[in-house]
Order: structure tokens, then C-alpha cells, then sequence
């Protein structure tokens, strides 16, 4: 036996033994829900019902669970600031897990460090949208009081409850 086969033949041995035990890739790869524009059109349809019937126009962006903008939706009348203020509750929501009003909470209590966050938006209509316990989303809406915001927001986010 040559002296290169005497010590290659070993370490060949136990890099493979590592590789043939460990299991395919794909099996350890996790599953989840992906929010698609027909989803988003109709959280979004329903917030816009809510705000005619409340007699409010708004903004309604609705962002996937990385916080991109997947649709948005303008309501003749809405002022142009809360275009982007829209946009970033629901990137809010979407990032932070939680619900913008949590934030506002925060703040309205003295705790200034939320200021502090990157990318922050504490002002309530800002909504998670959940399957289950998984943020598949969030649906940003301004254009009104910070409350019927937020109850604008609630109405689509409640199509995924059923």
C-alpha cells in the first residue's frame, strides 16, 4: 500500500460516515403559509366595506410576512400622508409580531425606548395577520382617528378566523 492510499483511505472513511448518517436536506426544511395577492385583495376589500360603512377614507397597505408590500389600496379623498403611514403599520405589524397599538401602549405609558426601534410605527391600525399562531402578514390602514384606524385594520385582519 502506498503511503498517499495509507492515510487517504482513512479520512475518506470518516468524512462519509457524517454525510451517509445525516439525513436528507429536504426533511429538515420547515412549511408555512405564504400570504398571495387573491388573500390580500380580499383582507383588503373587507377593510375598505368597513371604512364605507363607518363613512371614512383610507389607506390600506397589506404587507407579506417579511414586511413587502403586497397590495395597497387608496380611497378617493385619502390624504396623501397616509399613504406611507399605512405602509409602515403593516410593516410594523408584520415585523414586530405585534400589533401597533401594543407600541402606542408602550409609549402613551412613558416607555420612550420604543422610540428607539428601527422601522416603528406606534400608532394603532397596525394589525397581525395570523393563521393560527403564525404571522402570515399585516394590514396597515390611516386615514382616519387612530381607533377606527385599527377597527378598519381588525376587519380584515378577522377574515382569516374563520
Amino acid at each position: 500500500m502506498s503511503r498517499l492510499t495509507y492515510w487517504l483511505a482513512p479520512l475518506l472513511l470518516v468524512l462519509a460516515i457524517p454525510a451517509a448518517a445525516a439525513p436528507p436536506l429536504k426533511t429538515q426544511l420547515t412549511q408555512r403559509t405564504v400570504l398571495n395577492l387573491a388573500a390580500a385583495k380580499r383582507i383588503a376589500a373587507a377593510a375598505e366595506d368597513k371604512a364605507r360603512a363607518d363613512g371614512l377614507n383610507v389607506a390600506i397597505a397589506i404587507v407579506d410576512e417579511a414586511g413587502r408590500l403586497l397590495h395597497f389600496l387608496r380611497m378617493d379623498g385619502t390624504g396623501n400622508s397616509s399613504v406611507e403611514v399605512a405602509i409602515g403599520k403593516a410593516v410594523h405589524a408584520a415585523n414586530y409580531r405585534r400589533d401597533t397599538a401594543f407600541h402606542q401602549k408602550l409609549l402613551g405609558d412613558g416607555n420612550l425606548v420604543v422610540l428607539g426601534l428601527p422601522g416603528i410605527t406606534p400608532i394603532e391600525g397596525g394589525v397581525r395577520l395570523l393563521l393560527g399562531d403564525q404571522v402570515i402578514g399585516g394590514i396597515g390602514v390611516s386615514g382616519a382617528q387612530a381607533a377606527q384606524d385599527g377597527q378598519i385594520a381588525q376587519a380584515g385582519a378577522d377574515l382569516l378566523r374563520d
